[in-house]
């Protein structure tokens, strides 16, 4: 498939806001352009075990099962679900990407340029965004049952990766302590101006999905 459309990731620790983001951004550009939203773990075989099985035991597997665990996914869904909808010409914005992975397991000490290694086979993102929030807050916003990475331990080490790699230029930063009306509006002028700045105008009759 050739891809024609643009591929937007939000990253950022469990309980910064970036699902309720993802969504809104969604709904902003699906008046002007064709979308589809989309999160990870996904909705597929090896998501699903992640999601309703893995993520609530009580101990975390060896971090290399873990990387590998999230990689599988992660190629499933790119051929199930997002390739095919960039090849439609749409803009997809999916909760969690590879940055995830880097974050997460490269927390534990796991060799980053590893996980990158495999991870190849997945699609790079066109623009990637970290909305960002303490890990005493995001911890105090968690009203359900935490997962086995959500204590302020492994949160602390996860927002250390990602400000890394925001350092680097490779996750574009948005300051989530502010309302949720301030940071989507903050998101979407950020998406705007880098949609602008590649010039991106789709071909097709705008539709969402």
């Amino acid at each position: 498939m050739v891809k024609t459309g643009i591929f937007i990731v939000i990253e950022g620790l469990d309980g910064s806001g970036k699902t309720t983001q993802a969504n809104i951004l969604s709904e902003k550009l699906s008046e002007n352009y064709k979308v589809l939203c989309t999160a990870e773990p996904s909705q597929g075989k090896i998501g699903s075990f992640i999601r309703n099985g893995y993520l609530y035991e009580e101990k975390r597997l060896p971090k290399e099962a873990e990387a590998l665990l999230f990689a599988a996914d992660r190629i499933e869904h790119v051929q199930n679900e997002i390739a095919s909808a960039l090849a439609e010409d749409k803009i997809v914005i999916c909760d969690r990407y590879i940055y995830s992975s880097l974050a997460y397991q490269g927390s534990t000490g796991l060799s980053l340029d590893w996980i990158k290694t495999i991870n190849a086979r997945a699609l790079q993102p066109d623009f990637s965004i970290f909305i960002d929030v303490s890990p005493e807050q995001v911890l105090e916003r968690l009203q359900r049952k935490k997962s086995v990475m959500e204590t302020l331990e492994i949160q602390q080490k996860v927002r250390e990766v990602y400000l890394k790699f925001v350092e680097k230029d490779e996750l574009i930063l948005i300051n989530g302590d502010k309302s949720k009306d301030d940071v989507a509006d903050a998101l979407y002028s950020v998406i705007l101006g880098l949609l602008k700045k590649i010039n991106y105008q789709q071909k097709k009759e705008k539709n969402v999905v």
